[in-house]
């Protein structure tokens, strides 16, 4: 499907002519990301989505900027991971045109893998501490530097007049199959509360903003940690929300396109472990503030995304990547879900987090 880019694009970055190949690689939701390899050289090739990301040039920019800062913090042994690197064309460029689409090329890891569902608790609390060392190490990196390639990202009140707004135009006629949703939705208004209060008291950090599971390598030889991967949303922010984001996609035995809503809950020992796994590295940064703020983190985080994957199905599925007409309302059941159930099990997941 991509053996002509992957012809042009093994000529820029200098992997010669002959027996190139190319194939799909992760399980990402807005970029296309593939393998391309050479008989001499692997590199990981991705088509940006200049949709979600309308300044390429931004977003490499970022990605860069935190690429160096990790690189010299782990030549002065302060950050233990592996730092993923740009690729630079022949012509030391980092941005490559192909038919009007952006592409840019970062070096492969190899000897690792990713999960997309946690397991168990120990590998909750690996995962966690290397999203937990990553901030620890940017903790002393100008947020200001960064571009907000995606303004407003983690901005709920902005999301929620997003939904308002597709669900007065209905464009594609799906109104009626989620108006159950919508209304659970437009009900949750006390979260804007807790952030107008809360938010001006913390810090803005260099953040990752989108800790999935699947946004971090574990080595194939010690099951440990090997990198932090995915550094296209890194913008300035709150520890919360990356906090909360691991909790959103660490916390449920279900995958978060899963249907069956019985099966999706929070795991109280994985809850545990992306606590002791990321304020770790931390403790000798965070304030009290942020420390608090966290469990609003996890809340906020899998209400929004719930609400941003119901917007797009109403919308007409713009943002998502989808298999099926149904898939981002699936999404947008499964987020509510585990929210419903981070509220149930507020008093337990709180004496966890303050203990």
């Amino acid at each position: 499907m991509y053996q002509k880019q992957a012809t042009i694009l093994s000529s820029h970055f200098g992997l010669g002519e002959h027996d190139i190949s190319i194939k799909p690689i992760g399980n990402g939701h807005i970029n296309t990301t593939l393998l391309l390899k050479s008989p001499t050289k692997h590199i990981v090739v991705q088509k940006l989505n200049t949709h979600v990301f309308p300044d390429p040039n931004a977003l490499v920019n970022n990605a860069r900027q935190i690429e160096h800062h990790l690189s010299d913090k782990k030549h002065h042994d302060a950050y233990q991971l592996e730092v993923i690197k740009h690729v630079a064309t022949t012509d030391d460029n980092y941005l490559v045109e192909i038919d009007g689409d952006s592409w840019r090329a970062l070096e492969f890891i190899g000897r690792s893998y990713s999960e997309d569902v946690v397991d168990n608790q120990e590998q909750a609390q690996i995962a966690a501490n290397a999203f937990g060392q990553f901030a620890a190490a940017l903790q002393d990196f100008d947020a200001e530097k960064l571009h907000a390639v995606i303004p407003d990202f983690h901005n709920l009140a902005m999301r929620l007049d997003a939904l308002k707004r597709v669900i007065d135009a209905n464009p594609v006629g799906r109104l009626s199959d989620c108006q159950h949703e919508v209304d659970f939705c437009l009900a949750q208004t006390q979260l804007l509360q807790e952030l107008a209060e809360l938010m001006p008291q913390l810090p803005i950090r260099a953040c990752h903003n989108d800790t999935k599971i699947n946004n971090m390598l574990f080595c194939n030889k010690t099951q440990q940690a090997k990198a932090v991967i995915d550094l296209d949303t890194c913008m300035p922010g709150y520890w919360m929300f990356d906090f909360g984001d691991m909790v959103r996609t660490f916390c449920s035995p279900e995958a978060e396109d899963s249907t069956n809503l019985d099966g999706v809950h929070v795991r109280e020992n994985i809850f545990q472990a992306i606590v002791d796994g990321y304020v770790a590295p931390l403790q000798q940064i965070i304030t009290t503030q942020e420390k608090q703020s966290f469990w609003l983190g996890a809340k906020v985080m899998s209400f929004m995304i719930g609400v941003r994957f119901l917007t797009d199905y109403i919308d007409g599925d713009n943002y998502f990547g989808t298999k099926y007409p149904t898939h981002n309302l699936d999404r947008a059941r499964n987020q509510f879900a585990l929210y419903r159930d981070l509220l149930n099990k507020q008093a337990q997941l709180q004496a966890i987090l303050f203990k």
